[in-house]
């Protein structure tokens, strides 16, 4: 499954208290780890996906997040810098196994959302990955499920309308997820049948995209729908066995998920 649609908090949330997802974020050189001096933000960003490319590394990720913010401050006006470093901060933290790190890495990744709508409040691409941060903020404070699960369905809905093929259908595929995943009315969007036409609605527009197949492999199984759930999966694990994604650092973690669901 893509690694920035797999939101780490689980249903354990339920009963979690109310508090607002959304602070007021430091200066964006305060998320910064190491000044990058006066290079050229194309410059930055170029280097930036060149390391994000050597996933798993999580030492070429964590590069790729601080270039990121070296050209979000090196370009005051542009969320290229931004989005990347969400990005970066988001897939670093699904991986990180200490909470404090984890749990930093995902309310700076809402704060770097945060100035990237600030700087273009219509972003879709902003709006993706503050979304998909707050999934990951959700996991480790509690406090926050209620309001920043609801920001993030809104989020993504926002998404979904104003440009579907973003992130390959990511904001029908996550907002799927999301609703399977998470805890139903009244602390959660969670709901089990919408998740499905969302799932399905990511698998019409981009069928091909081997995430988007092992959405709607999860969500069929999550809904009881067994033997119709295998066949997505599998087609999941096809299409990241071959080219063009079997190239994609991704690949083997989507098949890996696959994998893992299809032994349920």
């Amino acid at each position: 499954m893509n690694r920035t649609a797999r939101l780490g908090w689980l249903l354990v949330l339920l009963g979690a208290g109310c508090a607002s997802a959304l602070k007021e974020p430091p200066p964006i050189a305060t998320l910064q780890r190491e000044p990058k001096g006066t290079v050229p933000a194309s410059a930055l960003l170029q280097e930036a996906d060149e390391e994000y490319a050597r996933r798993p590394d999580p030492a070429a990720v964590r590069r790729s997040e601080g270039l990121c913010l070296a050209a979000a401050q090196a370009d005051e006006e542009g969320t290229a810098g931004l989005v990347c470093a969400v990005r970066a901060k988001s897939w670093l933290a699904e991986r990180e196994t200490n909470v404090a790190v984890r749990t930093d890495l995902a309310v700076s990744a809402v704060q770097a959302g945060q100035w990237c709508l600030r700087r273009a409040p219509s972003s879709p691409a902003c709006k993706f990955w503050l979304a998909v941060s707050l999934g990951l903020q959700a996991r480790d404070r509690p406090s926050t499920v209620e309001d920043g699960l609801k920001r993030m369905a809104l989020l993504l809905r926002e998404v979904a309308a104003a440009a579907p093929l973003y992130d390959d259908a990511g904001a029908e595929r996550v907002l799927g997820l999301l609703q399977i995943r998470a805890p139903g009315w009244p602390v959660g969007p969670g709901d089990s049948e919408e998740a499905l036409v969302h799932v399905r609605r990511a698998v019409e527009l981009r069928p091909d995209y081997p995430p988007n197949q092992l959405a709607l492999g999860e969500v069929l199984l999550r809904n009881d729908e067994k033997v119709k759930g295998l066949v997505p999966l599998r087609k999941a694990i096809d299409l990241a066995s071959q080219p063009p994604w079997s190239s994609d650092p991704d690949a083997p973690g989507w098949i890996q998920d696959a994998q893992r669901l299809l032994k349920r």
